[in-house]
């Protein structure tokens, strides 16, 4: 295993370490039960969470790949942000409602070269 993969998982474990406390997980679990809540940014969770492997937004290929134009369909995105793959992405079905995922599918696919990512509305 390589520093970069070593150092990508350390770091995933503990940002699912730290969104797991018992605080958030009462914020996660009221989320859950108003899955249409308008306080999630699908923006900042993506820089925050995902944009340590996919670069500007996912807009540039990082330690994970580019996901602007990716040519996976929608559930094959879902399901890969949902289930993850082995030795390479940490599944985030635990940390995001199917509903969440889905709104961050629309984030990926709303993904232009030269203009700033807004939430999907």
């Amino acid at each position: 295993m390589s520093v970069s993969n070593f150092l990508c998982k350390a770091l995933l474990s503990v940002t699912l370490s730290v969104a797991l406390l018992p605080g958030a997980i009462t914020t996660v679990m009221a989320q859950e039960e108003h899955p249409y809540a308008k306080d999630f940014d699908v923006k900042a969770n993506f820089r925050n969470i995902c944009g340590f492997c996919h670069q500007s937004y996912g807009r540039q290929e990082g330690k994970g790949p580019q996901l602007m134009n990716n040519t996976k369909t929608d559930e094959e995105l879902f399901n890969r942000i949902k289930n993850g793959k082995p030795g390479r992405m940490a599944a985030f079905g635990v940390a995001f409602s199917d509903d969440k995922i889905w709104a961050i599918v629309k984030f990926i696919r709303s993904l232009k070269a030269d203009v700033e990512p807004e939430n999907p509305s």
